[in-house]
């Protein structure tokens, strides 16, 4: 808003530079953002905030500054003489919800003409262009008070009636209606947008622009005044679907001051009188339900507690008296009864920062907020995290963060069947793309996309992992989630010096269990595993204590083949666990034992078996073998062909023997071994490979 140092100095005495001026105001809250020199008068250009209509006024920025200067508020005069009985018009609100209240006056015998310079220069200051005597004078009272009026040609309102309703009261309901603005466009008003219309016809879009047909022209004589107070969201509303902005919807929009509208009426009354002559008529006032303010009880104590302050009752009333918001003390409680142009004040930190900012943020000293700090302590969950992250580094893979976002087709790629779970999808109500529409119901195919997008860029190791959120949508107002770890892994195949026999399902499977063991949960197995998108005979479900918690393996070739690497038969392993699964697992505390003092024996045993019987079950049967002397068990051999019938494998696994008490002895150890591995064969139907 444009704000001229001359004009403010008519509503305050003081002597401080333009310079000071600037300052002041923006340390009320109104930021100076320029200034220029015009004819010899500074013309500030103030930022004001959407909250304060109230400043969009000459009055209004008259009023900071003096409540910061300590000065008296002068109004211009406003009240004039020989003021006629009322008019023949009359006034009607038919929509009081849209039209709180609006005022008007007649002026008989105007005389139409060019504004004296002295308001021409005024308003070419504020940006706003000259047009005749009783236009100009609106727009000057405007800049004046913030009030916006209008002026139309009483001799044109037919009937001499006003009323204010918009075409679903006046015509009937969802009627819209045609009518051209005084920009020279006809337009389709909206049938819910609020309109001013005399008896037959509209006559002005309420609060945005007036119209053509009721126009004030060099052949007016009588003018019908209006002052009114319009609702911000249906001004708002209507200007939006117009496309159509008025400085009067700008400030309408942001809320005037209903108990002020008749001052402004008066002041635009007494100066049309004094520049363009005629007879003022009484003034029609139709008010049905007038404004009361919402008291506010503000404390003392917080008040200063807000602050930092040491401010008494008094210190508080005389601040607020100087913003014209009338208070009353009540013992150590203030009553605060905001006035109609101060509706941003509604509540007792509202009343905080009227203070502060009167009484000057610098003066308020700065201090160290007091707080008994103690040191901060992870959870047992968070913890156990913090150790799957770290152990997810030491295999060599790398944490990745994607979106919690995918989309059908995603899922198309990674192969999910129909019928799958992870199709119970969540849709975004407004997504930002349709690429991100839905909510994952798994990270494998963020991961996928992780390895294709880093595969084309030429890096031939992929390690990455991921501990994120899944959703699924269960038919309740909230969906189910779950805090998943998923990774993948890829490595090209090349020449080297050495020969290198593991295969990436091993070594992820073996960072798995290293997990396991930093986890502690001891009860896992790997089963032959059923999902679609993975290998068979290279795939595994990882189950504890019986329940299954994720599942591991080799991309199948379909989904390969999607991908489009390139590349003959990539091994690409990809995992996925339910973290909030497993880490129910986790035991509360470990207990150690002592080092062993008596050495250990090992044995070792090879088995025939048939292929379909995983190593996990041979493991399971050593483990819960009914003696307390197996100290460990492990695989160290797998077998197939040559000697090995079809159908059949070889496994050969390491058995550590050791007692707390005293050395084992060969005899001792033979017969358990014997009983051992006899039980073995019989659980699984294997035999002993020679």
């Amino acid at each position: 808003m444009r704000v001229p140092y001359t004009w403010l100095k008519e509503f305050i005495e003081f002597s401080n530079l333009p310079e000071d001026v600037a300052d002041r105001l923006t340390m009320t809250g109104l930021e100076v953002e320029g200034a220029e020199s015009v004819e010899g008068d500074t013309i500030f250009e103030v930022n004001v905030t959407p909250n304060r209509p109230d400043c969009l006024s000459i009055l209004g920025i008259a009023r900071e500054l003096a409540a910061v200067l300590k000065s008296p508020l002068k109004i211009p005069p406003c009240e004039f003489q020989g003021v006629q009985p009322a008019s023949e018009y009359s006034v009607e609100i038919l929509d009081p919800d849209l039209c709180n209240r609006y005022t008007g006056r007649v002026l008989t015998g105007v005389r139409i003409s060019d504004s004296p310079e002295w308001i021409q220069k005024r308003l070419e200051k504020c940006g706003i262009r000259s047009i005749n005597n009783i236009v100009d004078i609106t727009n000057y009272v405007l800049l004046e008070f913030g009030h916006p009026l209008h002026a139309f040609d009483a001799d044109l309102l037919a009937m001499k009636k006003v009323r204010v309703g918009s075409p679903d009261t006046i015509q009937g309901q969802l009627q819209q209606t045609k009518m051209q603005t005084l920009d020279g466009i006809e337009r389709e008003i909206p049938h819910d947008s609020l309109l001013i219309w005399d008896a037959d016809k509209p006559i002005a879009v309420a609060g945005v622009m007036g119209g053509m047909n009721t126009e004030v022209t060099d052949r007016t004589n009588n003018v019908f005044l209006e002052s009114a107070y319009f609702d911000p969201v249906s001004i708002r509303k209507t200007s939006k679907k117009l496309g159509l902005t008025s400085e009067s919807s700008y400030r309408f929009e942001r809320g005037t001051d209903i108990e002020f509208l008749e001052k402004a009426l008066d002041r635009a009354a007494r100066l049309m009188q004094e520049v363009a002559g005629g007879t003022v008529h009484a003034i029609i006032d139709e008010y049905p339900v007038k404004y009361l303010p919402e008291p506010i009880i503000v404390r003392q104590e917080r008040i200063n507690r807000i602050l930092g302050t040491r401010l008494t009752n008094t210190d508080m009333i005389e601040i607020l008296k100087r913003l014209g918001i009338a208070s009353e003390g009540k013992g150590e409680e203030i009553v605060i009864y905001p006035p109609a142009y101060r509706r941003d004040v509604g509540r007792e930190s509202d009343v905080a920062e009227e203070i502060a900012r009167i009484y000057g943020y610098d003066r308020i000293l700065s201090t160290v907020p007091r707080s008994s700090l103690s040191s901060g302590r992870l959870s047992k969950r968070a913890l156990h995290i913090q150790r799957i992250r770290e152990t997810m580094r030491k295999a060599g893979l790398t944490e990745v963060i994607n979106y919690s976002f995918m989309n059908m087709p995603s899922l198309d790629t990674v192969g999910i069947p129909d019928s799958d779970k992870r199709r119970n999808v969540v849709a975004i109500s407004n997504p930002l793309s349709q690429d991100e529409c839905l909510l994952r119901t798994t990270l494998a195919p963020a991961l996928v996309s992780n390895l294709k997008y880093n595969f084309d860029r030429g890096l031939k190791e992929i390690r990455f992992f991921e501990i994120s959120r899944i959703f699924e949508n269960t038919g309740q107002p909230l969906p189910s989630e779950e805090l998943r770890l998923g990774g993948i892994w890829y490595k090209e195949k090349s020449p080297a010096l050495w020969k290198e026999d593991a295969s990436g399902f091993y070594v992820v499977k073996g960072a798995l269990e290293s997990l396991f063991g930093e986890l502690k949960v001891s009860t896992y197995s790997f089963i032959p595993s059923l999902e679609p998108f993975l290998r068979i005979g290279r795939s595994a479900d990882i189950v504890v204590s019986g329940l299954r918690v994720g599942y591991i393996g080799v991309l199948g070739p379909d989904v390969v083949a999607k991908l489009d690497l390139k590349k003959q038969k990539p091994e690409i392993v990809l995992f996925e666990l339910t973290l909030d699964l497993l880490l129910t697992y986790v035991p509360d505390s470990i207990q150690f034992s002592p080092v062993a003092k008596y050495p250990s024996v090992e044995r070792d045993i090879a088995i025939v078996l048939d292929e379909t019987i995983p190593s996990s079950r041979v493991q399971g049967i050593i483990r819960t073998f009914p003696t307390e002397l197996i100290e460990e068990v492990s695989v160290f051999d797998y077998f197939k062909g040559g000697n090995i019938p079809q159908g059949k494998k070889s496994l050969a696994f390491n058995i550590i023997y050791r007692a707390q008490d005293r050395t084992l002895t060969d005899q001792e150890i033979e017969g358990l071994h014997v009983e051992l591995v006899q039980d073995i064969l019989e659980e699984t139907g294997g035999e002993l490979r020679t």
